[in-house]
């Protein structure tokens, strides 16, 4: 190793062996300093970095990270990988080994600005945590900078709720709306949205109320492909559906097709005539049950405000108000499980019910639903307690 030498910009500089016959110069503006980087870049050396990758950078990761994913991902997964990655396009191009925790905490923290809800900035942190041990795994650094970054506590969560009671009665509700077959299933036997596309009517059992859910779709292109299993080995699984949904299908008209909810021409939903059916369906739901009382709007002619006069057909040419939540099959979903829980089904049952690969997504919304009851009982004590004086002392006695 030359020590010492000084080049003619000013700057001393070493040349350290890394292996295989090759050497790597170091650059320092002092002594200290210089022998502050030859003994950091012999001390990687120690370790078995691969020294001569530190100018690979993120994005070259990234891409070899995704190259792996694509083999075991839904196409739908894969595409929000791809997502989570343009999140971090900041650093793309800054060579991996450089990258600190704070220039991922900086794009936390402006996604956080702009209202990004908790799940996604813990995606996009985990996609940056498992890119970067991909570069550890090969030698390329020795820590991963994603570790230590923080989500910010206040922010927002994702709405996934249930439906509240009045909104189930929604969707029990008779309609001839092709959609409410669709929904009824999800609401009642809890099958996600590309388990109910390809299900087929042989795969139901009345007389035993099962359903069998043993494949499922991924969209590819706008077009449903079926897979011959579900989105994981738990969600082949026969689920047992209550009395109500059994009566429901037994009286719904088959129309010599073998799907359970085909299109409009009897074949398999693609992505595009999903949300036109979905679309359509809130907008018959909206306009059945609806509050239109307090809206206002402008009179055609005179252009003053006035309360809006609900028209006798969903189908009247002028726009009708949007006034009710936006029904996702999620909350579709959600709701059976709730209404599992207040039934007092067991958390493995549900477990297997609903599909979920492990028990702990199961029992966090348990868990959740537990809290917010526990939290209405124990609201009756503060009635109880803010009774006034003499009543208190009556029910004291």
């Amino acid at each position: 190793m030359i020590k010492n030498t000084k080049r003619k910009d000013g700057r001393l500089q070493s040349k350290v062996y890394i292996g295989n016959g090759k050497y790597k110069y170091v650059y320092a503006s002092t002594n200290k300093e210089l022998t502050q980087r030859v003994q950091e870049l012999k001390l990687q050396i120690g370790k078995g970095i691969d020294i001569t990758a530190e100018r690979d950078t993120f994005d070259e990761w990234a891409q070899r990270w995704l190259r792996q994913k694509k083999t075991t991902l839904s196409a739908g997964r894969y595409n929000i990988c791809t997502y989570r990655l343009n999140n971090l396009g900041a650093i793309q191009h800054i060579p991996i080994t450089k990258i600190r925790t704070s220039d991922i905490q900086d794009i936390i923290y402006d996604m956080f600005d702009k209202g990004t809800s908790k799940y996604i900035l813990n995606e996009v942190k985990n996609t940056a945590k498992q890119v970067f041990q991909l570069a550890i795994n090969n030698r390329v650094m020795d820590y991963n900078p994603a570790e230590a970054v923080e989500i910010p506590k206040t922010a927002p969560t994702e709405s996934r709720r249930a439906l509240t009671k009045e909104e189930q009665e929604w969707i029990a509700a008779p309609t001839d709306h092709r959609a409410h077959r669709m929904a009824m299933i999800m609401m009642y036997a809890g099958l996600r949205r590309g388990e109910v596309i390809p299900l087929l009517w042989s795969d139901i059992d009345l007389s035993a109320r099962t359903i069998s859910v043993n494949k499922a779709v991924e969209i590819i292109g706008g077009k449903s492909v079926v897979k011959e299993s579900t989105k994981t080995a738990a969600g082949m699984r026969i689920v047992y559906i209550p009395q109500i949904l059994a009566d429901f299908l037994a009286n719904e008209p088959k129309n010599n097709n073998l799907l359970v909810c085909p299109d409009a021409n009897g074949r398999m939903m693609s992505e595009s005539a999903y949300k036109r059916l979905w679309d359509s369906y809130l907008t018959e739901l909206n306009f059945k049950f609806g509050d239109f009382s307090g809206i206002i709007v402008p009179n055609k002619e005179s252009g003053k405000p006035e309360p809006y006069r609900k028209p006798k057909s969903r189908f009247a040419p002028q726009k009708i108000p949007f006034v009710i939540p936006r029904i996702t099959a999620h909350m579709l979903r959600h709701t059976f499980i709730t209404l599992m829980y207040f039934a007092g089904v067991d958390l493995l049952t549900a477990k297997e019910q609903a599909g979920h690969t492990d028990v702990k997504t199961t029992m966090e919304i348990y868990t959740h639903l537990d809290n917010i009851h526990k939290s209405k009982q124990m609201s009756k004590l503060d009635d109880y307690l803010s009774s006034p004086p003499n009543n208190l002392e009556e029910k004291t006695g």
